[in-house]
């Protein structure tokens, strides 16, 4: 896998009061993805973690710096950058063949409809709705409906798939169902994923790696954290993993106490550009402890 596929370099975002001077929501913020990792943001509200996906997929400008994705800078939106949102955000007047296969269309226009057709189909296959093709939205389960995203944002074939909390208005069996069929589909075919997620448990479930936020405004990336589990993973054994444990006191250590203090007790040798990567697990820290962020 590339090391920097994707790439945030020195981004800032600020805004204006509205009795004078300006907000920083944060500044110099660094770190890269890899062709093919799935990377969650975990850190409180306000720290800048929507603004960051909203930059990725060009719907907003940072103030400094640049996001690059695949060697070129973002300039606006594309079709090479697919967003689920947490609403299903659906063409109420078109069925589940048609809201993908619209998004096809958009990303292919020389295609025939036949091939449209075949293409949105294979995907909607995919995330289980064979046989609920020709219905429309108000006539999909909350769950269903999320799934229609999940296909028509894949149905395009991104470089990058930007989720922002797609799973947090469902019920837990249907939020757990459809992790199931993210990850699956994300290792299936290699889709290079970054998340926005409040869910300790969701991120390490689907993630590689997780982005720490300390709170905002002037929030920073306190660390980056490589997930110990291995990429195959099995909802019913995670928990018995001998490093589940670790990270997940690791992620609310950090929520519950570091989030706020990070800022004011910045430890030694701490650089922005490249920030410390650690990996909790039985056998402590290791030898990534120290290890930077490229």
């Amino acid at each position: 896998m590339s090391d920097r596929y994707i790439s945030i370099e020195g981004i800032a975002r600020r805004y204006p009061k509205a009795g004078g001077g300006t907000t920083t929501v944060f500044e110099d913020l660094w770190f890269s993805m890899r062709k093919g990792e799935f990377v969650c943001v975990i850190g409180h509200s306000g720290c800048g973690k929507t603004t960051v996906l909203n930059i990725l997929n060009g719907l907003d400008a940072p103030d400094d710096g640049a996001a690059i994705v695949d060697g070129r800078a973002i300039e606006g939106p594309s079709l090479d950058r697919a967003v689920i949102f947490q609403g299903h955000s659906l063409l109420p007047w078109r069925s589940v063949l048609g809201n993908v296969a619209y998004a096809v269309a958009a990303r292919h226009r020389d295609w025939p409809r036949a091939k449209v057709t075949a293409h949105a189909m294979a995907f909607i296959e995919k995330v289980g709705l064979k046989g609920s093709e020709l219905k429309k939205p108000s006539e999909l389960s909350g769950g269903m409906k999320q799934r229609v995203g999940i296909a028509r944002a894949l149905s395009i074939e991104p470089k990058m798939m930007l989720m922002d909390e797609p799973f947090s208005a469902l019920d837990a069996l249907t939020r757990g169902t459809l992790q199931d069929e993210v990850r699956r589909i994300c290792l299936e075919t290699g889709q290079t994923a970054f998340m926005i997620t409040h869910d300790v448990d969701e991120a390490i479930y689907l993630a590689d790696r997780i982005v720490l936020m300390t709170n905002g405004p002037q929030a920073m990336i306190a660390e980056i954290v490589e997930n110990p589990l291995p990429r195959d993973r099995i909802r019913s054994e995670v928990h018995h993993h001998r490093d589940y444990y670790a990270i997940r006191n690791h992620l609310i250590d950090f929520l519950v106490v570091r989030s706020k203090s990070f800022r004011d007790d910045i430890p030694e040798g701490y650089d922005r550009r490249h920030p410390p990567i650690v990996r909790p697990g039985a056998d402590g820290p290791g030898p990534d402890a120290g290890r930077k962020a490229a």
